[in-house]
C-alpha cells in the first residue's frame, strides 16, 4: 500500500486519486487519461505525466498527440500555476469506511500519515502480521494432499540430479509425473518431449533448491509472472518471467523457466492455477520455496569437475545509482574458455570501486533478475543503462581464478566484446513485427468461457467514461485492449454493465481489436464526447465456481488478468508473432512441448514447458514458457499430436520458424 495515496500500485507507476468532481480535460494526460502528476510540457505544446511521459519515451521519439519528434530531454516541467491548480484538486480519503473526509490532493499524504483513521488502522494490522504475539496466532494454508503415491524424498538446497540421454528425465516432487523430459525425443507419460537432437552424448542437469525469500514488507508483490498449473497441459508451475526491482529479481536465485513445486512447505505440483496464485500471494515476512532448475546440457566428463565448484561462492550485491545515466565504472568482457561475462576491472573512484564488493574475475549470473549466464557484455550494458537506480548484481565467485585473455567478436571490426557501463554499448531495438497476425482455430478454452455484450449509454457531453485501459497491440505480449479499473465516477461505473477484465471490442462501431494502446485512448476519448456511446465487450467468465475469487481475496495485489483467463479468449482475438530459430549441426533446439491432440482429452494447444539454458531457444530470449505453439514453418500445429510434430522439428535442420501465442503469465 502506497503511504502517500493510500492505495495499491506498482512502484514505478503513478499514485492514484479517488477525485470527488470531473476533472478538467485540459488537466488530463491524454497517455494514462487521469489527472496530471508532476506534469511536464513539451516543445510542441502538450502536458503529460512525468512517468507517463518518461515510459513513452523509452519506447518512442515521438509526441503521442501529434507525433512531432521529440526526446524526454527537451521537455520540462509545467508551470508553477499549472502544478498549483492540479495540487488543489479535491480527492477523497481512500480509506472510505473509517473516514469521509474530503481534502486537497496536496493535503493527502499528510492526511493519511496523521489523520486518518483507516491508514492507521492499517498500519496498525501491518505491524501486528510482522511482528506477531505468538507464531501459532495465523492460520497457514490449508496444505494440499494430492491423491498420488507418496514420491522418495529428495534432498533440497542443491542436489544435482541428472538425466542420462538413454532414460526418462528427473521425476518431478510430489507428483508421480514426469516433471521434466526425455532428451531422446521419446515421450514421457505425460506426452512432453524435449527437442534435442537423440545421438547427443550429453547429460541434461537440473537441481532441486529451497530458497528462502524474506519481505520487509509481508504484502509486497514477489515481482514474477507464473503459468501452468493441473488444469493446464503444462501441469507445473512454471516461472514465466521475472520482473525488474522486484523482490526476486533483488534475491537473483530464480529465473525464468523454473518450476516452483513447493510454497512454504506445501506441494503445488497437483494445484490449480488459481491455488498456485494463491499460495504465492499469501502474505508474510519470510517465503520458502523448493524450485526445480534446468542447469543446461553437460557432457558426462563434466561431472567429474564438480567437485571444483564447491569453492565457489555466490554474492549478492547492490549498486545505487542517483540517476540513470550514472555510470558504474565497470569493465565487462568475455573469456576465451567459459560462457558468459566477467569483471575486468572497476574504474578508480567510480561507484562499483567504492562499494568494494565486486572483484576483478567475478562472473556475472543475473542483473537485475534477468540471466546472463549465456549473455553477452553488451546485454549487460544495457541493462545497467536503462536501470533508474537500483542495479542488483548476482555473481560468482571463485578464489585465485585467473582471468584468460578476453575473445575477440568477430561479428564486426568495430564492435568490441568487452563493453563498459559509461556508455558506448549498441542499443538494440526491438524487431516490429508483421501486423498481419496469423489467426488459427482452436475450441480450447478449458475453466474459462467469454460472453459478447453490447453496453448502450446516455450520458453528458463532457462526462467521462471513468475507465483505464491496458493492453494494446503494441505491447510486447499484443493484447486486445481490456479494461483495467472502473473509476467511481464517470457513466460506465453508474451503468454498472462493463466490469474490470472485459476486453473492449468496439465503440461507436470502431474497432478496437487492432490499436495499439494510443490509438485505443484516443478513440475513447474522442468517442466519449458524444451524448450516446455504444460498447462492445467481452466478459471472460470462470466456468468453475470453487476456484478462488482472487479479485477479492488478494486486493493488495496490483490488479492484472490471471494467464488461465486469456486462455479462454476467442482465437479471432489471438495475435501471433513468428519465432525464427538458429543452431549448428550438433545442437538441440532446447526446448520442450506439451499438448496436442489425444483420444481421450481431445484437441489441446501445444504450450512450451521447460527453455534449457544454454540452447538456441534459451539465447534467442523470444519463446518463453507458456507460449502457445500455433504453427510451425508456416504448417499449423492444431489437430496433431505429440508424436506428429516432434518429428517434424527434429527434421528441422538449422533453421525453423515458430508462429505461438504469447500470453503473460499472472503476477505473484
Amino acid at each position: 500500500l502506497c503511504c502517500e495515496c493510500g492505495q495499491f500500485h506498482l512502484l514505478l507507476d503513478n499514485h492514484l486519486y479517488n477525485f470527488q468532481d470531473e476533472v478538467d480535460d485540459e488537466l488530463i494526460c491524454h497517455i494514462c487519461l487521469q489527472p496530471l502528476l508532476q506534469p511536464m510540457d513539451t516543445p510542441c505544446g502538450h502536458t503529460y505525466c512525468f512517468k507517463c511521459l518518461e515510459n513513452f519515451m523509452q519506447e518512442y521519439n515521438f509526441c503521442p498527440m501529434d507525433r512531432k519528434k521529440l526526446s524526454f530531454q527537451q521537455c520540462h516541467k509545467s508551470s508553477l500555476l499549472v502544478r498549483n491548480l492540479l495540487d488543489k484538486l479535491i480527492v477523497l480519503c481512500p480509506f472510505k469506511a473509517e473516514c469521509q473526509q474530503i481534502m486537497q490532493r496536496c493535503e493527502l499524504e499528510a492526511h493519511l500519515q496523521n489523520r486518518c483513521p483507516g491508514f492507521k488502522k492499517y498500519k496498525s494490522e501491518l505491524q501486528r502480521k510482522k511482528n506477531p504475539v505468538s507464531k501459532g496466532k495465523e492460520d497457514p494454508p490449508a496444505k494440499v494432499e494430492p491423491n498420488t503415491p507418496k514420491e522418495p524424498e529428495v534432498a533440497s538446497g542443491g542436489s544435482a540430479l541428472v538425466a542420462e540421454s538413454s532414460a526418462a528425465a528427473v521425476v518431478s516432487l510430489g507428483t508421480a509425473e514426469p516433471g521434466l523430459v526425455n532428451p531422446a525425443f521419446e515421450e514421457t507419460e505425460e506426452g512432453e518431449s524435449l527437442i534435442q537432437k537423440s545421438n547427443c552424448r550429453t547429460s541434461l542437469v537440473a537441481e532441486t533448491n529451497t530458497i528462502e525469500i524474506h519481505r520487509e514488507d509481508p504484502e509486497e508483490e514477489l515481482g514474477m509472472r507464473i503459468v501452468g498449473g493441473k488444469d493446464t497441459p503444462l501441469g507445473n508451475i512454471v516461472v514465466q518471467e521475472v520482473l525488474r526491482d522486484s523482490v526476486i529479481a533483488a534475491d537473483g536465485r530464480i529465473a525464468p523457466g523454473d518450476h516452483i513445486l513447493e510454497v512454504n512447505g506445501v506441494n503445488i505440483s497437483s494445484v490449480t492455477h488459481c491455488q498456485a496464485v494463491s499460495f504465492l500471494r499469501h502474505p508474510g515476512p519470510v517465503l520458502h520455496l523448493m524450485v526445480l532448475q534446468e542447469k543446461g546440457f553437460s557432457n558426462k566428463t563434466a561431472q567429474q569437475d564438480s567437485t571444483s565448484a564447491t569453492n565457489r561462492e555466490v554474492i549478492h550485491v547492490t549498486l545505487i545509482k542517483r540517476d540513470r545515466s550514472e555510470p558504474l565504472g565497470i569493465k565487462l568482457i568475455r573469456k576465451t574458455d567459459e560462457a558468459g561475462i566477467f569483471i575486468l576491472d572497476m574504474l578508480e573512484g567510480g561507484l562499483a570501486a567504492k562499494n568494494g564488493k565486486l572483484s576483478r574475475n567475478d562472473r556475472v549470473l543475473s542483473i537485475n533478475g534477468q540471466d546472463l549466464r549465456q549473455g553477452t557484455p553488451e546485454t549487460a550494458a544495457q541493462i545497467i543503462q536503462t536501470t533508474e537506480s537500483r542495479v542488483n548484481f548476482v555473481v560468482l565467485r571463485q578464489p585465485g581464478v585467473q582471468l584468460s585473455d578476453p575473445v575477440e567478436d568477430g561479428s564486426t571490426s568495430n564492435n568490441s566484446s568487452s563493453s563498459s557501463s559509461n556508455g558506448g554499448s549498441p542499443v538494440h531495438h526491438r524487431r516490429r513485427l508483421d501486423q498481419n497476425h496469423y489467426r488459427r482455430k482452436s475450441n480450447y478454452q478449458k475453466g474459462y468461457a467469454s460472453h459478447e455484450k453490447t453496453v448502450a449509454i446516455k450520458k453528458e457531453p463532457k462526462e467521462s467514461l471513468g475507465i483505464t485501459i491496458g493492453g494494446g497491440r503494441d505491447n510486447k505480449n499484443k493484447l486486445p485492449i481490456y479494461v483495467t479499473s472502473v473509476q467511481p465516477i464517470g457513466c460506465l461505473f453508474r451503468d454498472g454493465r462493463i466490469k474490470r477484465g472485459d476486453v473492449l471490442l468496439s465503440i461507436n462501431g470502431i474497432d478496437l481489436t487492432h490499436l495499439n494502446y494510443y490509438e485505443a485512448v484516443s478513440a475513447l476519448k474522442s468517442n466519449a464526447a458524444s451524448h450516446s456511446v455504444v460498447l462492445k465487450a467481452l466478459e471472460i467468465i470462470s466456468v468453475n465456481s470453487a476456484e478462488p475469487s482472487l479479485d477479492i481475496k488478494e486486493q493488495g495485489f496490483s490488479w492484472s488478468p490471471l494467464w488461465v483467463t486469456w486462455l479462454g479468449l476467442p482465437s479471432h482475438l489471438h495475435c501471433c508473432q513468428d519465432i525464427v530459430l538458429s543452431k549448428g549441426n550438433l545442437e538441440s533446439w532446447g526446448f520442450s512441448i506439451v499438448g496436442g491432440f489425444e483420444e481421450s482429452k481431445g484437441n489441446q494447444p501445444f504450450f512450451i514447458k521447460t527453455i534449457v539454458p544454454g540452447t538456441p531457444a534459451f539465447r534467442d530470449r523470444k519463446l518463453k514458457c507458456g507460449d502457445e505453439i500455433v504453427a510451425v514453418n508456416g504448417v499449423p500445429a492444431i489437430g496433431m499430436s505429440n508424436s506428429e510434430l516432434i518429428p517434424m522439428l527434429k527434421e528441422q535442420r538449422n533453421k525453423v520458424t515458430l508462429t505461438v501465442v504469447s500470453w503473460p503469465g499472472s503476477l505473484v
